[in-house]
């Protein structure tokens, strides 16, 4: 997975300290990366993890994810046989890895309480289907990212305790979103960038929800319907940010 951090690099930072240990005493953090959806709280993650040289496990979290499902599901192997399979974040814990849980807040606070003891000075977790407790190995790693918007669950402050230090994600600057989308399609040229840019700033301000994520898409439909057509990029700009973002993006472009 070739992805990389272009926003602020403070908050890679914070990321990266969250993970530190500083004495054999200590223990690394937990941390929750918080911020509207498509402002790249898992690329940052991501990059912060991947700048470790550990292995990186990722784990989706929906409003249906079990407990079972964050640690060991049983299943049939033959017709008289159970096999209990470890998910993403027990193999991070079990190999020392790095676990990112996305959309965490999705997630039930059931499914998260299996976890509380993971984030505390026990660093375990507990399977009740397998009967088995797994302590989390020395270089095990945690981040969780969370969105801001209504479709999400209001986890009670023992989990929110846990998940320390909170980091918070806001729309990039022009500047930021510039430099974002140039490093993902350098292909782009700099005209459709900074109509980009432009459009995006405007959706900002106005609360509209597209983010460099849409951005990103727009762009490269545009690239594709030119390479296509064997016409530049910048004509098919409106038709793509149309199906990307949808009608509502059309009053928008014409302000």
């Amino acid at each position: 997975m070739e992805v990389s951090w272009a926003g602020r690099t403070d908050l890679l930072r914070q990321v990266q300290a969250a993970w530190m240990v500083v004495d054999p005493s200590d223990l690394p953090l937990a941390p929750r990366i918080i911020g509207p959806p498509g402002t790249g709280k898992t690329t940052l993650a991501y990059t912060a993890a991947a700048a470790r040289g550990q292995d990186v496990f990722f784990f989706q979290a929906t409003m249906d994810t079990r407990p079972e499902d964050l640690i060991v599901q049983p299943v049939l192997a033959g017709a008289n046989e159970l096999k209990y399979v470890a998910s993403a974040l027990l193999t991070a814990v079990i190999t020392g890895g790095v676990c990112i849980l996305d959309e965490g807040n999705r997630m039930s606070e059931k499914a998260w309480a299996s976890l509380a003891p993971l984030f505390d000075y026990r660093r375990y977790v507990e399977s009740v289907v397998a009967g088995l407790r797994i302590h989390a190995h020395a270089d095990f790693r945690f981040c969780t990212t969370m969105n801001e918007d209504a479709s999400t669950f209001d986890l009670p402050e023992y989990i929110h305790s846990r998940l320390q230090p909170q980091i918070q994600i806001d729309w990039p600057s022009a500047e930021e979103e510039l430099l974002i989308l140039a490093s993902q399609l350098p292909f782009a040229g700099k005209l459709p960038l900074q109509k980009m840019v432009e459009f995006l700033q405007k959706a900002h301000r106005q609360g509209a929800p597209w983010s460099v994520r849409d951005g990103i898409s727009a762009l490269r439909y545009a690239a594709k319907l030119g390479k296509m057509e064997n016409r530049d990029l910048d004509e098919f700009f409106a038709t793509a940010v149309l199906h990307v973002c949808g009608s509502e993006a059309t009053e928008l472009m014409g302000d």
